[in-house]
């Protein structure tokens, strides 16, 4: 069965991937959810020196990540993060999972318990391939972005860009940067307009945190570690700037 995004196109690592790293900070402490094989925590720990830590349900996945030499544990997202202490980490990143659970919004609170900062990106339902195919077609979208029927598919929540923003109103969160992709590219800011985005991009890319922690905080923050800030990529640009010390 074919991974969820395993369409998006691979630079030094997966895509999305990239554009995540891109958003965490040098030598942050920082908890991959859903690692699976420890991609990400890899390259950051190769290229941002960060004090990374893996959580998987799948067994397999985390033999292939402790083969990588990372610190990964066996443990379902649902249940184990409660045993992380408050503000144990710098970033809680949960990549294309979100969806696939059963209490999403109990997560984000978890994730934002012991985080500052929240990572998470999730394939956009509402995207316009999606609603020709129901629209035409009267069936589940079947797709690059959805490669699954829908008696088989790992997804529980299917939600839109939309969607997830409103949540994290309700939910008294800030959304301190959000990215649109395509399968291939990140949208130009033009793109950054709701209903527009919503539309169009398959992909929503967001970096949260709890309102009150906004980002003259992040900068108290990043100057408090020593960090630097990321710049962000010019609109348009098909992968974001990296920083190296």
């Amino acid at each position: 069965m074919p991974e969820v995004g395993q369409n998006i196109v691979k630079r030094r690592i997966r895509y999305d991937l990239e554009i995540i790293a891109d958003l965490i900070k040098p030598k942050s402490k920082v908890l991959d959810i859903g690692c699976g094989d420890g991609e990400l925590l890899q390259f950051l720990v190769k290229e941002k020196n960060i004090d990374g830590r893996g959580l998987e349900i799948s067994q397999t996945q985390v033999s292939k990540s402790l083969m990588r030499g990372l610190s990964v544990i066996h443990g379902n997202a649902e249940n184990d993060l409660t045993i992380y202490p408050d503000r144990s980490f710098n970033y809680a990143v949960l990549s294309q999972t979100i969806q696939a659970t059963h209490r999403p919004k109990e997560i984000l609170h978890e994730m934002l318990r012991i985080a500052e900062f929240a990572i998470v990106s999730l394939p956009n339902f509402a995207h316009f391939k999606n609603r020709l195919q129901i629209l035409l077609k009267g069936r589940m979208p079947v797709n690059k972005t959805l490669p699954f029927e829908w008696y088989e598919t790992p997804n529980i929540h299917f939600c839109s860009i939309r969607d997830f923003e409103k949540l994290c109103e309700e939910s008294g969160f800030q959304i301190e940067k959000k990215i649109f992709l395509t399968a291939r590219r990140r949208l130009i800011s033009f793109f950054g307009h709701e209903k527009i985005s919503n539309f169009f991009a398959e992909y929503g890319i967001f970096l949260i945190s709890k309102k009150g922690f906004s980002q003259t905080l992040q900068e108290e923050f990043a100057f408090k570690h020593g960090l630097k800030l990321a710049l962000p990529g010019r609109p348009g640009e098909a992968y974001p700037k990296q920083i190296h010390e």
